[in-house]
């Protein structure tokens, strides 16, 4: 039943090494289905938050919640650069594929180190590129994965998540998201996609986890 409830481009939950107490909180949480299965983990003694910055999505997590009666789920409406949420209150942050849609990275990440207690860490899926890309194929992947939009170059966005102090930065998981021809071709030239197809994994999702001193 959970599994209905969302889709992103990683499963961060499973690496996220969540423990029973732990206060969790779910970035960009749509209809709550990662904040569902993080209550699983922290059990009744914990807590988990999700903020979404779009109303339908927080009524629509919290017709979910009533269905599932959790009691210590809670749904805030707020803005990922701006978070609604006490500085060094949360053991562990989780995001599936919403960072890349923030504009500004920077201050996203900031905040997300303002809200973990030291020693906190976060476990977050997103996708970002092997390499700069011509637009047809963005807009391509765009209609495919829903995911792209705002993508970075990948060894940029890790910069982002290091310049902002946090340590033990590990890539858990790593995968290319495969785009048919079929799509590719309604943007792109035929000629366009044999070099494309030369470029080894050009859109990849990523699992990273990384710790607050």
């Amino acid at each position: 039943e959970i599994a209905d409830y969302g889709l992103g481009c990683g499963l961060p939950t499973e690496i996220a090494e969540i423990q029973k107490g732990d206060t969790v909180l779910d970035l960009g949480s749509g209809a709550g289905n990662d904040v569902f299965i993080a209550r699983n983990q922290v059990g009744e003694s914990g807590k988990v938050i999700g903020v979404d910055f779009t109303d339908a999505m927080i009524e629509k997590a919290n017709e979910n919640k009533h269905k599932l009666g959790f009691q210590n789920v809670e749904f805030i409406l707020g803005d990922i650069e701006e978070l609604p949420v006490t500085s060094e209150s949360v053991d562990v942050v989780i995001s599936n594929c919403v960072m890349n849609l923030v504009p500004d990275k920077n201050k996203a990440y900031q905040e997300v180190f303002r809200v973990l207690k030291s020693g906190g860490h976060f476990s977050i899926s997103d996708v970002v590129l092997n390499s700069d890309l011509p637009k047809g194929i963005l807009d391509a992947a765009e209609m495919y994965a829903g995911c792209v939009s705002g993508a970075l170059e990948k060894n940029e966005y890790l910069r982002v998540i290091e310049n902002t102090g946090f340590k033990n930065l590990e890539i858990r998981k790593e995968h290319e998201i495969k785009l048919p021809d079929s799509l590719l071709l309604q943007f792109i030239s035929n000629d366009e996609l044999v070099e494309y197809r030369k470029q080894k994994s050009a859109i990849i999702s990523i699992t990273i986890n990384a710790k607050k001193p």
